[in-house]
């Protein structure tokens, strides 16, 4: 403030008629006028009724004005108003950019009814907020033309292509659309994913080497039934359980430690089994010198090391605030089969002594609100992407097309085309338009 002072001083802006405006901008400096954000010239339009007025002024920040389209059209009290929103946004939507369409786009999907549950709200680091949902819906009619208007949209951004090659194993990997939402390791899948998991013995794990003081962590699994509730547990306080084993409690980590626990699907009647990592004692997980969870699927009978590389399906880092971490959570569906969901969440949990049965209710709350919100999936894009003029292979794992292709999947397959694009989980970032 003090140099555009000392800058009005030498300018003299009051003596230039032609930019009137030059010198309320020099007021302001010295403190005799105020300036007034957008955010708050838009809340007194609010506070005064005028939602009308807000959204013409709100249109010349297009961000602002989607990141506010819920809370408009709920202030709506007109069939008028809920037009003039609806129609601000058609006319600025080609000014967001894909990320926000998108990020509006999965959230009017979750808005078509009042759940009365509770919203889930993660942050960059991992930290989960939990709070009651108290909002009415929003109108069908205002909501599925947004829908509409931002489908189009996101066709029409979306890239060309004569052949689109898809790996169905890749399509309910969530789109990466806010902050860090995937921790870095091998397999792993962006926060709200669903992978399948085949196979008759789950193995999860979790490795640690700490770095100064004796760090103990328990690897612990939670098993609740299809409305959230305890049906058990496995921890080393309850070491068999469904048939699980749990590979016994370490306590000092000086030259790295494991401990895994085994399920045999098969043999478990809960709908969500939740593997956890307690911090008992000692350093978090960003003090250690290492620390990552992984499962593994292996058949009965299956022989090798406890932790054989060829059966490792996912390895996470364990890098986050707290001292619990949820990397992610196996449901039963409607046919039976058991599918991955990817959380990467952290609780802060107590200094010490953390056990699962102390964090149920908690875990219960966070899992109900991430597994009911249907996120947006790269099945979302592709059906947008599959036009007329589009030919799509949904690849059976062998058989590669001679001619270049847009390739989208889990791994990228030898022999493809050279001139092919491929997209992956590495890069599934460059599949969100611009």
């Amino acid at each position: 403030r003090e140099m555009w002072k000392r800058l009005g001083e030498r300018l003299h802006p009051h003596e230039y008629p032609q930019w009137p405006h030059a010198a309320d901008v020099f007021a302001v400096a010295r403190g005799e006028k105020a300036a007034r954000s957008l955010d708050g010239r838009v809340e007194e339009l609010l506070a005064a009724g005028d939602l009308t007025g807000a959204v013409a002024l709100l249109k010349s920040a297009p961000g602002k004005l989607f990141r506010s389209l819920d809370r408009l059209l709920r202030a709506a009290r007109t069939q008028e108003e809920r037009e003039a929103v609806v129609a601000a946004a058609e006319q600025t939507v080609p000014d967001v950019s894909g990320r926000v369409v998108l990020s509006v786009r999965e959230h009017l999907h979750n808005r078509a009814r009042e759940t009365g549950e509770r919203r889930v709200f993660v942050n960059r680091l991992g930290r989960a907020w939990v709070t009651d949902d108290t909002r009415p819906p929003v109108p069908a009619p205002a909501r599925d033309r947004l829908i509409g208007a931002l489908d189009e949209e996101l066709r029409r951004r979306l890239p060309a292509t004569d052949h689109l090659l898809i790996d169905p194993d890749v399509l309910d990997v969530a789109l990466p659309l806010s902050g860090k939402a995937t921790a870095a390791g091998l397999g792993v899948l962006p926060r709200g994913s669903v992978s399948p998991v085949d196979g008759e013995l789950l193995r999860f794990f979790v490795h640690w080497k700490q770095t100064e003081r004796t760090t103990d962590y328990d690897l612990s699994a939670l098993l609740l039934d299809a409305d959230y509730a305890t049906d058990s547990w496995l921890s080393y306080t309850n070491l068999r359980e469904v048939e699980g084993e749990h590979s016994g409690d370490i306590t000092d980590a000086p030259d790295g430690a494991s401990e895994f626990i085994d399920l045999r699907l098969g043999a478990v009647r809960s709908a969500c089994i939740v593997p956890q990592v307690d911090i008992y004692a000692g350093e978090g997980f960003e003090e250690t010198e290492e620390s990552f969870f992984g499962f593994m699927l292996r058949e009965a009978g299956q022989r090798g090391r406890p932790f054989e590389p060829r059966t490792v399906r996912m390895k996470s880092e364990l890098r986050g605030p707290g001292r619990v971490a949820l990397p992610l959570a196996f449901l039963r569906g409607s046919d039976g089969r058991w599918r991955a969901k990817w959380l990467h969440l952290y609780l802060k949990g107590a200094p010490a002594a953390n056990r699962v049965e102390d964090n149920r209710v908690t875990v219960a709350t966070l899992l109900r609100g991430i597994v009911e919100r249907e996120q947006l999936t790269v099945r979302h894009l592709t059906e947008l992407m599959t036009g007329g003029a589009t030919t799509v292979t949904v690849w059976d794992g062998r058989t590669l097309p001679a001619g270049p292709v847009t390739y989208i999947g889990l791994e990228r397959p030898d022999g493809l085309h050279p001139a092919s694009r491929i997209i992956t989980p590495e890069n599934l970032r460059d599949l969100i338009p611009a």
